[in-house]
């Protein structure tokens, strides 16, 4: 069990709330890196609202806030959910601030569940496959790839390997559309990334400022 911080009348360095204090408790899978991780959620635009600190994973969130229009990711890399229980539209963060939704390619200013990201390296690894099982052309790649049709003969991604670190794949290029992330392990085909279909258009590392 871990401890988080909501405020309305947040005493912190980034603006005041107004409602009185209160912490909440949720269930987490706490770890070490976890108490050094922290991403603050603000109902409105520009930080400003009601405000909730969190510092581990939460599968609910909307028990803390009805919407989320801005956000300060102080350390850690996250993935933010649409839905509760990590489900719905995904969005990869790391360190920097988020005035409006749309800065993190936001379809809504509905965020339910949030994750943060443990399999960040400084040497990242993939391969991708033109067909299911590891089968067809692969491609192994340790850098981004704002087109995927550049470096690849099609744009379609049927499975695969995560040797290392945490990845990005972008429904269309230069990192735009339908974010899915893929951390270290197998996926035989593109469902197991929750993937509507197999089209990708870009693929970008996810990395630790």
């Amino acid at each position: 069990m871990s401890y988080l911080y909501k405020s309305d009348i947040c005493q912190c360095q980034y603006g005041v709330c107004h409602k009185e204090k209160q912490f909440c408790s949720v269930n987490c899978n706490s770890t070490n890196m976890d108490h050094n991780a922290k991403i603050i959620f603000y109902e409105d635009r520009n930080f400003e609202g009601e405000c909730f600190e969190c510092s581990s994973d939460c599968p609910e969130l909307s028990s803390h806030f009805s919407r989320c229009n801005s956000i300060r990711v102080e350390s850690g890399c996250w993935v933010l959910y649409e839905r509760p229980n990590y489900t719905g539209y995904q969005y990869v963060l790391t360190r920097g601030e988020y005035p409006e939704y749309h800065f993190w390619m936001g379809y809504n200013d509905s965020i339910s569940s949030c994750r943060l990201i443990r399999t960040v390296s400084s040497s990242p690894r993939i391969r991708i496959y033109e067909r299911a099982d590891f089968s067809g052309q692969m491609l192994e790649l340790t850098d981004d790839v704002p087109l995927l049709v550049d470096r690849f003969s099609r744009r379609e991604i049927h499975s695969c390997n995560v040797l290392d670190g945490a990845w990005v794949f972008y429904e269309h290029p230069n990192y735009r559309g339908r974010q899915y992330l893929l951390e270290r392990g197998e996926y035989r085909r593109f469902t197991e990334w929750n993937a509507l279909h197999s089209t990708v258009g870009s693929i970008r590392r996810v990395q630790d400022c």
